[in-house]
């Protein structure tokens, strides 16, 4: 009979693709680890991988049916796990969040005093993220909870929306637009618009907001330089005169540094775009509870330019996350 470890030994091949990564991730030694996969492989009399090279490791196609169900046995073995322990106490285990990066910084300073005074004996282990990467490690059970950008469905996945967050233009103060009481929307292909690099949903949001961005020729230089930057990386060019850039107004708040005088704010003159950020959680998460309190905690922690929804809230976001 296969057990729990070994099931956890080919699991942990199959997503390094090398053995002594993945021996590391078990925190055991390669050796142990190779003997355990060996084990189970003759156990079964299936071949799970092929040793392709020393750096490399390969799926079979038998294999893959394998760790599928290898997966699935030990989310139902985490799920019992945690589903005695919720008996007791609910609010009592660490709760893995994923948050993806054009939220994270700007929710968490404010919501981890609420969470802690809501749910003290709750530790918060925080990953940050593209959507599908953390939507991967959710559906996988790596994490429990992800705070991303709508419109987001999956069949075994709930989402309820927790807040919708207008976007806003940033200018250095001595730019043109600057004397501008608010922004159009096609005005932004005019001029050097600093965008986040590809697999940033907030890209799609903004080039959603402003279709003729998305020409190749209205980009220009800068926005090739910023692929895989941040939104603090994108405000602080806007502070030194590089170009202009959209921002989620959470992102605009509360910052002391010497940057934000030399940036000003401006409106979206109509049809102000927004996003929905919303929680995700498996279906089968057994600690709905936890997910309660981290909404709870959310909302009542937000900036004032943002607008709380309720989990039946409608999410007419104007662009894909």
């Amino acid at each position: 009979m296969a057990s729990l470890t070994e099931l956890r030994y080919v699991v942990a091949v199959a997503k390094e693709r090398h053995f002594g990564r993945a021996a590391a991730r078990c925190f055991v030694s390669q050796p142990t680890l190779s003997v355990g996969v060996k084990r189970l492989e003759e156990s079964l009399g299936v071949q799970i991988f092929e040793r392709a090279s020393r750096s490399e490791v390969q799926v079979t196609p038998e294999g893959r049916e394998i760790i599928e169900q290898a997966e699935r046995v030990l989310a139902e073995m985490e799920r019992l796990e945690a589903l005695a322990f919720t008996r007791r106490d609910p609010l009592g285990a660490p709760l893995r969040v994923g948050l993806i990066h054009t939220v994270g910084p700007y929710l968490l300073p404010r919501l981890i005093g609420r969470l802690h005074e809501l749910a003290p004996k709750m530790p918060i282990e925080i990953s940050e993220g593209l959507t599908a990467e953390l939507v991967d490690r959710l559906e996988h059970g790596e994490l429990d909870v992800v705070a991303l950008s709508m419109p987001f469905e999956a069949p075994s996945i709930n989402v309820e929306p927790v807040y919708r967050e207008p976007f806003t233009v940033a200018v250095p103060v001595d730019h043109p637009l600057a004397g501008q009481k608010s922004i159009e929307p096609e005005q932004l292909a005019d001029h050097d618009l600093l965008l986040l690099g590809e697999g940033h949903c907030f890209r799609d949001q903004v080039l959603g907001v402003c279709p003729a961005c998305a020409d190749g020729r209205a980009l220009g230089r800068l926005q090739r330089t910023l692929e895989g930057g941040s939104l603090e990386t994108m405000r602080m060019m806007v502070a030194t005169g590089a170009g202009i850039t959209v921002l989620p107004c959470a992102s605009t708040w509360s910052h002391d540094d010497g940057a934000q005088a030399l940036i000003r704010y401006l409106p979206f003159s109509r049809e102000v775009p927004t996003r929905d950020i919303a929680l995700a959680w498996r279906k089968r998460f057994s600690r709905p509870k936890a997910v309660e309190v981290l909404a709870r905690s959310i909302r009542e922690t937000l900036p004032d330019c943002c607008e709380p929804l309720d989990g039946e809230a409608s999410t007419e976001a104007v662009s894909r996350g």
